[in-house]
This record gives structure tokens, C-alpha cells and sequence, in this order.
């Protein structure tokens, strides 16, 4: 009898956790070229910002913009980062300095100085109802 309480309260945790997940929904625009795939990592909280990656998306490039979508995000801050994989070679290339030389971009257009921006500036609050952003590839 208690295993079954037990495995219904579980159960319906799970139910409850589900139903504070939203869609988010990434446009990413500036897209120079058709070619290639345009490629998401998504953060969830400053420890793992750029680290740890919680999820990743990609969709086929199109010229001027992409949606990529996560469904089921729990509510929380994340942070992601976008790049325009044009040579489909599956990493972003970079030049002999490290420099990244396909477009890019991070949550909230945020730039870093010298290096890849904070979690602080690139940080977006998902609600439980999901949300809709836009990036600009740079």
C-alpha cells in the first residue's frame, strides 16, 4: 500500500514538473548563407555557462534568419550560445589567434570584452510559459 501511495506521489510530481516547461523559441537572424547548419548550445545557470551544455538544437541555415526551438524548458535562467556552422565541418572554426571566424552570438546579444561575455549579461529568465527571443549573428 505505501510502495503505491509513494509511486502516485512520484508520479504526479513528475506530471507537475512537466507542466512548468514552456517552448523556447530562438531567431536567430543575420544568416549570410543557406549552407551549413545553424547550431544552439543552451546553458542552464551561471556554473555551467559555456561549460556544461544542458541542451543543444540545430537547424538547417537559411539566408536572413533560423528558429530553433527547445521544447520542454523548466523555468529558470539560462544562457545560450548560436553559431552559423556555414562549412558544416560540426565545430566553429576558429583563426590561428582562437578568434572565431563563422558568426556567432550569445543570449541577449550579448558580447564579452576580449573573450565570450558573462553569464550575467547573456542571462534570460525562461517563465513556465516558455518565451520567445531573437539573436543577431556577428
Amino acid at each position: 500500500m505505501h510502495k503505491t501511495i509513494l509511486a502516485v506521489l512520484l508520479a504526479l510530481a513528475g506530471a507537475c514538473h512537466a507542466a512548468h516547461a514552456g517552448d523556447l523559441v530562438i531567431h536567430v537572424d543575420n544568416v549570410k548563407s543557406a549552407g551549413g547548419q545553424v547550431k544552439v548550445a543552451l546553458f542552464d545557470g551561471a556554473g555551467n555557462f559555456l561549460k556544461k551544455t544542458a541542451r543543444v538544437a540545430e537547424a538547417p541555415a537559411a539566408a536572413g534568419a533560423v528558429t530553433v526551438t527547445f521544447k520542454d524548458v523548466a523555468a529558470g535562467d539560462y544562457g545560450f550560445s548560436v553559431y552559423h556552422d556555414a562549412n558544416d565541418n560540426g565545430k566553429l572554426d576558429r583563426n590561428m589567434m582562437g578568434i572565431p571566424v563563422e558568426p556567432f552570438a550569445f543570449s541577449n546579444d550579448a558580447q564579452g570584452h576580449m573573450g565570450p561575455p558573462a553569464f550575467d549579461a547573456a542571462k534570460i529568465a525562461v517563465p513556465a510559459a516558455g518565451l520567445d527571443t531573437t539573436v543577431t549573428l556577428r
